[in-house]
């Protein structure tokens, strides 16, 4: 089954806590098995359990995609070298470093923060094999709140402009589309983890919402 709706450790705002690529899928180290069963089941990638900062909050402290890992520098040595069992890692130190709110990325492209400097990109496109292009959504900086990519599309923040669709569009090479999840809750990154072969959405998503889900991402039951 391609597609769940969830809460994990009691939110229904599961892409602060899990974030996931085609290739690899990161989880809270307090992740149960059951949590963990049922997120490789949904997304169809190999599970990690990673402790990165000194919480529970993977998803928005992680950018990746099908070619590497970005993170805080408030991670573990041992956290690290479990993730390059799976794929490269870089770490970076940086002021912005909810680098998964920050860092929206695909196997095609990524948009950053704005607040990002010239060297740190360099960084981030070096990490994930893309190129960068800084970007707003909704006018806010962390794109990766306010949108959730894949390979198949990008769901965005349902105030998001023409312009900073057209962006995200050129940037990431695939289509997108605008909705709400979590019963009206515009910061769809927040609230929906996705690849290619699945979504987990929080479980106050509607039906309506999770139809809009499914068709902006390309991913059905």
């Amino acid at each position: 089954m391609p597609i769940g709706k969830a809460s994990f450790l009691g939110s229904p705002y599961v892409g602060v806590y899990v974030k996931a690529s085609d290739r690899l899928v990161i989880v809270p180290a307090t992740f149960s098995s059951h949590e963990k069963t049922h997120v490789a089941r949904w997304l169809n990638a190999p599970v990690v359990p990673a402790t990165i900062g000194s919480g529970d909050l993977a998803g928005a402290l992680a950018a990746m995609n099908s070619h590497g890992i970005i993170v805080t520098d408030e991670i573990e040595d041992r956290d690290v070298e479990q993730l390059r069992r799976y794929t490269p890692v870089v770490v970076m130190p940086t002021r912005l470093n909810a680098l998964g709110n920050n860092i929206l990325s695909n196997d095609f492209g990524a948009v950053v923060h704005p607040g990002y400097s010239s060297s740190e990109i360099e960084q981030i496109e070096s990490a994930l094999g893309v190129k960068a292009t800084s970007a707003t959504i909704a006018g806010e900086g962390t794109v990766a709140k306010t949108a959730v990519a894949t390979n198949k599309g990008v769901l965005v923040h349902p105030a998001s402009t023409s312009h900073e669709i057209e962006v995200l569009r050129n940037a990431l090479q695939v289509p997108v589309h605008k909705t709400t999840a979590n019963f009206g809750n515009p910061l769809v990154g927040a609230c929906v983890v996705a690849n290619s072969q699945g979504i987990i959405a929080g479980n106050r998503t509607t039906p309506v919402e999770l139809i809009h889900i499914e068709d902006g991402l390309s991913v059905y039951d």
